[in-house]
Formats: structure tokens, C-alpha cells, sequence
């Protein structure tokens, strides 16, 4: 165990820490925009310090030893990124997960050694990962139970500590708002813990995708809320409210439509010369509506959102327009919103399809 968890540290140290890089806002807003980067990660997405984090609660619980296959539900960068760590520690891998998964997640979790069992129904993951586990005598990791314990949010160079340190010199170093998705809730759960351990006057978003329970669980405080839909952003978005997700620490939550998520990862790695991807479309896009009305209310400040992942993970998805076509999503309608936003500072969604 000694010798796995040096392992899975040496990781965090050879790993430099992810860029925050300036949005390219106009300066006399008097509103700044941050993304935190976190697709230069070793596995190319937020997951890795996720994984990180459940293979060390795994092993120090004892729940993972030698030649314990690890089983995880997962829509794909999570379980890249477990793949990753098992193949690290020698440790078999299977990652259960829907079989709408884009191709370029289940060829990079195959890379990584790991092998991919699919289901049809999203809502499927978690009983079969259990079942899988059972069966082969091997460890269920359950990133949607266990991510929000396995961080430590005090600090210790989780994505909130980092995010504070790299803003410490900026015109306004104390973010007004961080806005991220969430797909276990760990982050959010991390983030608002951390502002608040802190006494930062810090406020927490979270969007949410189209077809997740997230938003209508957390209006009704209902923890059990599901729904039958499955949502079209990877990553984010869940049939049911996980266990990981704390309703305590978000101080709003807003729905995002998809045509608007595709539309805003499109924009942003135009603009940025950064490839994103779907879930990073959906936070920027509440970011982009949360600096809205701040300009509004002439208020100053900072926002700061995540780059969860790469765009060239969804070649045959978001940045395919016969899949965007086929989905009915009209992504050039929200284009122009964000378009006209960074030439005039005017705001106005599409009307609903």
C-alpha cells in the first residue's frame, strides 16, 4: 500500500499546476474572466485530480490492494483518468458507461490499458459497475459517492486552493463568482467549502445541461430527484442528483440549453485558440450570463470558470455539424449571441426552441 500510495503522489508532484488564462474581454468592463485549465492534466482533463484523489481514499481504506480490479460508471474522462492510475499500479480496470460515449474517450481509456463495457440506458452505470464487482471480487470505486469526501477541501493544492493563489495578483483577485457544472458534484462541493473555509465573499454557480436532475432536485431540495432523460454534455449532467453533489455550499444553480453549451465551446476555442470541450461550453456560457448582469448592475469584479477538457475528445460530436444537425440543436442562433456580447456587451438569448 506504501509503495501505491508513493506512486499515485509522485504523480501530483511531477505534474505542474493547470494555467489560469485570461478571457479576452474588453478591459473597460471592469470585469474580468478566468479559465482554469484543467485539460493539460497528464490524462487531459478536471477527472485527473479526481481520480487521483478516489485511487488514494481507495487504497488507504484498504478497499484497493494488489491485483484488485477496479470497476467505475463513468461517461468517459473519469474513467480515462482511472485508467490511467490502475494501469500505473499494475491494477485491471473496466469502465461501465454509456454507449453514446464519444469514440475518442473509449480509445484513450483503451490506451490507458482499461477495457470499456457498455450499457444502453445511462441510468444502467451504477447497478452494472456494482454487479461487474461483485462478480470478479473487484472494487467499485463510485466517483458519484465518494468524490466529494475523497478531496480535501481545506486546501493542500485542490482545484479551489489553486485557483485563489493564481488570482492573488489580479485587478480583482477575490472571484464574485465561480461558475462550473456538475456531473458528481465533487467540485462544486470542493470550491463551495473551500470560499467558504476561507470567508471569501465568493459566490458558487452551477449549470446544468439539458435532461439532468441537478437543477429541479436542488430547487425542490429534493436529493432523490431523477428524471428519464440522459444529458448530451459528457461530464455533466446526471438522471439523478448524485450523492456527492451539496446543495449547502451552491448559491444558485441555472439551466443551460445544449444548442447554447455546443455553441459557447465552439466560440471559446475560436477565440482562444483553445479547444474545448462540451461541459466547459455550458459553465462558460452561465459565466457569460452571470458578467451580463453584473455589467448591468454596473458592478466590478472577477468570475472564473474551468476548461474541463479538450474539444478534440468530441470530433465525432460537438464539433461535427452533421451530429450537431441530427441533434437538432441550432447552434448558430447562440453563436450570435456570444458574438454580438463580446463586440457590444449586449446580451439576448434565442428565444426556446
Amino acid at each position: 500500500m506504501r509503495s501505491a500510495v508513493r506512486r499515485v503522489e509522485a504523480d501530483a508532484n511531477r505534474s505542474a499546476d493547470t494555467h489560469l488564462h485570461r478571457f479576452p474581454l474588453p478591459d473597460h468592463w471592469d470585469v474580468d474572466l478566468y479559465l482554469k485549465d484543467e485539460s493539460v492534466h497528464p490524462t487531459g482533463s478536471l477527472k485527473h485530480r479526481l481520480a487521483r484523489s478516489l485511487f488514494l481514499y481507495a487504497l488507504v481504506n484498504g478497499w484497493v490492494r494488489e491485483g484488485t480490479t477496479v470497476i467505475e460508471a463513468s461517461s468517459g474522462s473519469t474513467a480515462v483518468s482511472e485508467a490511467f492510475f490502475a494501469r500505473m499500479l499494475g491494477l485491471p480496470f473496466v469502465a461501465v458507461m454509456p454507449r453514446s460515449t464519444s469514440p475518442e474517450k473509449v480509445a484513450l481509456i483503451e490506451f490507458h490499458g482499461g477495457r470499456c463495457h457498455f450499457v444502453d440506458e445511462p441510468g444502467a452505470v451504477y447497478d452494472e459497475a456494482r454487479r461487474l464487482a461483485a462478480e470478479c471480487g473487484g472494487h467499485y470505486m463510485d466517483q458519484f459517492t465518494y468524490a466529494e469526501r475523497a478531496t480535501d477541501w481545506r486546501g493542500n493544492n485542490n482545484i479551489a486552493d489553486s485557483i485563489f493563489e493564481q488570482m492573488a495578483l489580479e485587478r480583482h483577485p477575490v472571484p464574485a463568482w465561480v461558475v462550473v457544472g456538475a456531473g458528481t458534484g465533487g467540485t462544486s462541493a470542493t470550491i463551495g467549502r473551500y470560499v467558504r473555509y476561507r470567508c471569501h465573499d465568493t459566490r458558487v454557480l452551477v449549470t446544468d445541461p439539458e435532461g439532468s436532475a441537478f437543477l429541479d432536485g436542488y430547487a425542490t431540495g429534493d436529493p432523490t430527484h431523477t428524471v428519464p432523460t440522459s444529458s448530451r454534455i459528457e461530464g455533466i449532467g446526471r438522471p439523478r442528483v448524485e450523492p456527492s453533489f451539496v446543495p449547502g455550499v451552491v448559491d444558485a444553480m441555472t439551466r443551460v440549453p445544449d444548442a447554447a453549451s455546443v455553441a459557447a465551446a465552439r466560440w471559446c476555442s475560436r477565440v482562444t485558440g483553445r479547444l474545448a470541450g462540451g461541459s466547459t461550453g455550458t459553465a462558460l456560457w452561465g459565466a457569460l450570463r452571470v458578467i451580463a448582469r453584473m455589467r448591468a448592475a454596473g458592478e466590478a469584479g472577477s468570475v472564473v470558470t474551468l476548461l474541463c477538457d479538450g474539444g478534440e475528445r468530441y470530433a465525432h460530436t460537438y464539433y461535427d455539424d452533421a451530429w450537431v444537425a441530427a441533434q437538432g440543436l441550432d447552434v448558430a442562433a447562440h453563436e450570435e449571441t456570444l458574438v454580438r456580447f463580446l463586440h457590444d456587451g449586449t446580451w439576448q438569448e434565442p428565444a426556446p426552441a
